[in-house]
């Protein structure tokens, strides 16, 4: 058993040791390493530091850093739990996890962690200390010349619970990560899924500048004077002061119309981790919140290196969230009374956005709870890149015809892609029909059994549709001629996105019952030739 107290001076060296050792020469943040660093870290106020001992050596270190601001009031991040290699499987980890937990336990509302998912330890000995997994932050974390993925875990303490406003209003793509968050910190899902709310408005006109000191008096005038509802949540204020925000590599990118300033937007920059995490949105008007995310997502693309963005959305603002998604941001975590507020703690939407595609195969070693979350928001990032893709392959295909951009957006956005080599046998006969799937590239042989080919579906069009209408089982075998890319549209999302947009579904039905009878005709005409 080791001996775990609150870290001094002297211990210093030992935590680099530790740190070293764990994290490697090539560590995203250096200054860790760095003994003047750690020696202010001991003594600030918002952070504590634990060490383990055995017969005087650090053998073991954990931190809890407590956020202040104007948002995260009583919000605190269990980071950096460390073992050297020769002690870990001894329990180490969980004496120290219970004495972080022992030690701020009456201090804060939340408890936070963000667990690498290379191996499972950090994710366990959450769980076991009674973290929830809530989210998995996808290529969040730069480390050394590989970007990883990590789990967002969370913990309550006292009333955090208890002042969390009811009834989020969340947009469909957000709803099954929000169900697995909810019930994962035993929570019954209150929130409401809304079809109808639009996104922002687009407005044009403005132009946009980095803030300087002249800029910051205006901006705070529009922050006490007009904003009421909070769309966006982060862990600095505007009243904290310009110099401030600038010692903390904090940004803000100034919108202004006829030379007056109307809205702002701040983020933190990461050149280490080549992040941006926005966490603040100040606006007079709706109109100029699409044009300052776009020209973020620019300054990161041009100037700053960024491949990772994140955002905290009110869980109660859905036209934010459409807002987002319609700009490639998905849902990554969602965290109940994460966000204080007046005088209640608010739930919370993590979205993110890759501004490149993942590079090469990550190892993960997931636990069960962050294994599904991980599934959902992956599915949804494949979704979200897939739909410009499909969007643009169908848009002059029957299959959408009739359907507005809304509307096709809301289809395209259940759907998945697949690809399958030449030859490949994409559903037998008789097979069950639970999928169809939407040609996007190359040509599928469609047979039946004892009569060979009797016709085929090219790009743009739809197979296994009877099945799908009918969940009945397929009539013929399904055969990629070449290299095939396709969109795959399940039954029972399909069944769910009709039953909360059946003016979707009214198009779609038309559609595909149109399309088969085409292809039977056509079908026919082969046969007779």
């Amino acid at each position: 058993m080791a001996d775990v107290r609150t870290a001094e001076e002297r211990d210093a060296p030992g935590i680099r040791d530790v740190l070293r050792s764990v994290y490697g020469l090539d560590y995203a943040y250096p200054e860790y390493y760095d003994l003047t660093f750690l020696k202010k870290l001991i003594f600030s106020d918002n952070a504590l530091v634990l060490v383990a001992t055995e017969g005087g050596t650090v053998v073991g270190t954990a931190s809890v850093v407590q956020e202040s601001g104007a948002y995260t009031d009583l919000v605190g991040e269990f980071g950096r739990l460390a073992v050297l290699p020769d002690f870990q499987g001894r329990g180490i980890g969980n004496q120290l996890m219970e004495a972080r937990l022992e030690r701020v336990g009456d201090q804060l509302h939340v408890g936070f962690m963000v667990a690498r998912t290379v191996h499972p330890r950090a994710q366990t000995i959450a769980v076991k200390h009674g973290f929830a997994p809530v989210g998995f932050l996808p290529r969040n974390l730069q480390f050394g010349l590989a970007r990883e993925s990590t789990a967002y875990l969370v913990t309550y303490f006292g009333p955090g619970l208890g002042l969390r406003r009811n009834h989020p209003r969340v947009v469909p793509e957000v709803m099954p990560l929000a169900g697995l968050a909810m019930e994962a910190v035993g929570l019954e899902s209150d929130f409401i899924v809304d079809e109808t709310e639009p996104p922002l408005p687009y407005a044009d006109g403005f132009s946009y500048e980095d803030m300087t000191a002249e800029g910051y008096a205006p901006l705070l005038r529009i922050e006490r004077g007009r904003l009421l509802q909070r769309d966006v949540f982060g862990p600095l204020r505007l009243q904290y002061g310009f110099f401030r925000l600038q010692a903390r590599n904090s940004r803000y990118i100034i919108a202004r119309r006829e030379g007056e300033i109307v809205g702002a937007l701040g983020f933190i920059y990461d050149p280490t981790e080549r992040t941006a995490r926005v966490f603040e949105m100040i606006h007079v008007e709706d109109g100029v919140m699409r044009g300052l995310l776009e020209e973020l997502e620019e300054q990161c693309r041009a100037n700053l290196e960024v491949v990772y963005i994140e955002i905290d959305v009110n869980a109660h603002t859905p036209g934010v969230q459409r807002t987002l998604i319609e700009l490639g941001y998905i849902p990554a975590a969602y965290v109940p009374a994460l966000a204080f507020h007046r005088v209640e703690r608010i739930d919370v939407v993590k979205m993110c956005r890759l501004l490149e595609p993942p590079s090469g195969p990550e190892d993960r070693d997931l636990i069960p709870g962050v294994e599904r979350l991980a599934g959902l928001v992956l599915r949804e990032f494949r979704r979200r890149t897939l739909v410009p893709r499909v969007g643009r392959l169908v848009s002059g295909s029957d299959l959408v015809d009739g359907l507005a951009p809304e509307q096709m957006n809301r289809l395209l956005g259940i759907c998945e892609s697949v690809e399958f080599d030449d030859g490949v046998e994409i559903f037998r006969q008789d097979d069950p029909g639970t999928e169809a799937y939407l040609i996007l590239e190359g040509r599928v042989v469609v047979e039946l059994e004892g009569r060979g080919p009797v016709g085929h579906v090219g790009p743009g069009e739809a197979l296994g549709e009877v099945a799908l209408l009918t969940g009945s089982p397929h009539s013929a075998s399904a055969r990629a001629d070449g290299s095939v890319v396709a969109a795959i549209l399940r039954r029972t999302e399909l069944q769910d996105l009709v039953r909360r947009r059946p003016d979707v579904g009214v198009v779609l039905y038309r559609n595909l019952a149109e399309g088969l009878g085409r292809k039977l005709r056509r079908a026919d005409r082969e046969l007779m030739e």
